[in-house]
């Protein structure tokens, strides 16, 4: 990387250190405490600034770039609200474990600990959400800054930095040396550590192996599956990691996460040895904590993961593995299959039960959300990318679709409404070349949904598919499960959303029957613009596998 004697602003120097860390975009909602970044940006051709509607848009923008490349997701806010804002984007990124730096505007230096305009202490604020939070004190510093931002983000377990810049030191000049660019630091399994692991497997009748983690790669995921295959191994996915083996490999058993395939988990609880290979084993992945126990499951558990201190956190392993996904996945490669493995028919059961678990259902009403997943599983092609936000909608999407390809699925393992449209938007941005598909409910889209200017400003031509049930489903399906018949706060009046996305500039209809959407779709892709498609679910449909009377029901029946 070049080096630079003369002096350069605050500004010019810290978007120096970014063009020399590779970054060719960054997302952002502009504010006047870091007009000098903009300044620089403005004769940074090598860098696109995303202009965004609202900070936790941009923020979540950032967490998919972040899931989709590898590198860090860049953000820019501004001070007091932009930042408070961004905190759901960062949130997001701490529990996916997505690489991302927040670059968030403050206060002048004069003006610290008065509470002047717009204020913070972003060490206080942002201390629970990120690996690391730091404010940049000198124009000088700011290549040190930065360059271990870059490399704190993306080393051990990935997750989100904050730096917080003061107006004037981006505004004053330095005369300092640019740094070399980032290398990611990760960790690698023993040999002593595969041995072990080759032994416990070997010794196994009934394993499972569920796979999660973001910082997988293609020819990590590629080494995965050859291991499975060689060893006949079942392999599960982590709750919205199921782009990390295709599911129409005969070895794919299903997602362990929300509304588990109830044979699935009890494969997992008659399970001899489970081979956690990424996941955190959090609350989602083990429903409440309650699928495996803790803190000694009930079978033989090998954790492998990137960071040291998450090893033995909730479950105790007989064998923890500090690792990264892609040098244990090299590891796998070099290992020699079991022989004759006695699980065969074990995981020919399980595969059948996912397959038997995916066969579209019926449900109430005139859309039929099991036909339209089955009907986009068996058109969209493989490297189409499918987000969502959170909701019982997404249901739909987990339990009926089939990733095939790698990072073909943006969701926040961290359960955040709003996540589907922005993270829809970064991910077209970053591969124009590929369908982009965003699932969202009506509440979930409401979050975020002027999101979709952004998509028209930059072209960006994904297809939306808005949900609507009119309430926030989720909540009302708790409440009937805790207060049946006793409704409140959950119901929704809504916009017209196709009449909201024209006026955005981007094509839009509704559908009511399940045999209209087909065209609809097809004629969404075919307008080479943003669209969105409305689906008018009935509410009695709430979930994959239960009505909402159902659900009512059965409460009343348990005595609630």
């Amino acid at each position: 990387m070049a080096h630079s004697s003369g002096p350069r602003s605050g500004g010019r120097i810290l978007v120096d250190a970014l063009v020399g860390n590779g970054v060719d975009r960054a997302f952002g909602v502009p504010g006047e405490s870091y007009l000098a970044v903009l300044d620089a940006l403005h004769d940074t051709p090598q860098i696109a600034f995303t202009v965004c509607r609202q900070e936790g848009g941009a923020a979540m923008m950032a967490d998919a770039y972040g899931k989709m490349t590898g590198r860090p997701g860049i953000c820019f806010v501004t001070r007091g609200p932009g930042a408070t804002n961004a905190s759901a984007g960062v949130h997001v990124a701490h529990q996916d474990s997505t690489p991302m730096i927040l670059f968030v505007g403050q206060v002048a230096r004069a003006m610290r600990e008065r509470e002047a305009f717009q204020e913070i202490e972003y060490r206080q604020m942002y201390a629970p959400l990120a690996k690391w939070v730091a404010e940049i004190d000198s124009a000088e510093r700011i290549p040190e800054f930065v360059a271990r931002a870059f490399r704190t983000a993306t080393s051990g377990r990935p997750g989100p930095v904050v730096l917080a810049l003061p107006e004037d030191v981006l505004s004053e000049e330095a005369a300092v040396e640019d740094v070399a660019a980032y290398e990611p630091v990760a960790a690698a399994p023993s040999a002593a550590d595969m041995a072990r692991f080759r032994e416990l497997l070997a010794a196994a009748r009934r394993p499972v192996a569920i796979v999660g983690h973001a910082r997988w790669d293609e020819p990590a995921r590629r080494n995965l599956r050859n291991f499975a295959e060689a060893n006949a191994l079942p392999v599960a996915a982590a709750f919205r990691y199921q782009d990390v083996f295709d599911n129409t490999h005969p070895c794919y058993v299903g997602d362990v996460g929300l509304a588990i395939n109830p044979k699935l988990a009890e494969t997992i609880r008659q399970s001899d040895l489970l081979l956690a290979i990424g996941p955190r084993l959090g609350e989602a992945t083990t429903n409440g904590y309650t699928l495996i126990r803790a803190p000694v499951p009930e079978q033989k558990l090998v954790h492998v993961f990137p960071a040291a201190e998450e090893l033995g956190r909730v479950y105790t392993p007989v064998l923890g593995i500090a690792s990264g996904m892609p040098q244990f996945a090299d590891a796998l490669a070099a290992l020699a299959p079991v022989e004759n493995p006695k699980w065969r028919e074990w995981t020919q059961g399980a595969r059948h039960n996912y397959l038997a678990w995916t066969e579209p259902v019926a449900c109430p009403g005139e859309v039929q959300m099991a036909e339209v997943m089955a009907w986009l599983r068996e058109r969209l092609p493989e490297d189409a990318v499918i987000t969502n936000g959170a909701g019982n909608f997404a249901g739909w999407v987990h339990r009926f679709y089939r990733f095939r390809g790698w990072k073909t699925q943006l969701a926040p393992t961290s359960g955040s409404m709003g996540y589907g449209v922005p993270a829809a938007v970064a991910a077209k941005l970053t591969a124009p070349e590929r369908l982009v598909v965003a699932f969202a409910g009506d509440g979930d889209f409401q979050m975020t949904g002027q999101e979709l200017g952004t998509a028209v400003q930059y072209g960006a031509a994904i297809v939306v598919i808005v949900v609507n049930n009119e309430m926030y489903g989720t909540i009302r399906m708790h409440q009937e499960r805790e207060y049946p018949g006793r409704e409140s706060a959950t119901a929704l009046v809504n916009p017209d959303f196709v009449a909201l996305a024209r006026a955005y500039g981007a094509w839009g209809e509704k559908v009511s029957r399940t045999a209209d959407f087909g065209e609809a779709f097809e004629a969404a892709v075919a307008a080479g613009r943003p669209a969105l498609i409305e689906l008018k679910l009935d509410p009695e449909a709430i979930t994959t596998f239960k009505t909402l009377s159902e659900i009512r029901q059965a409460a009343k029946d348990a005595g609630r």
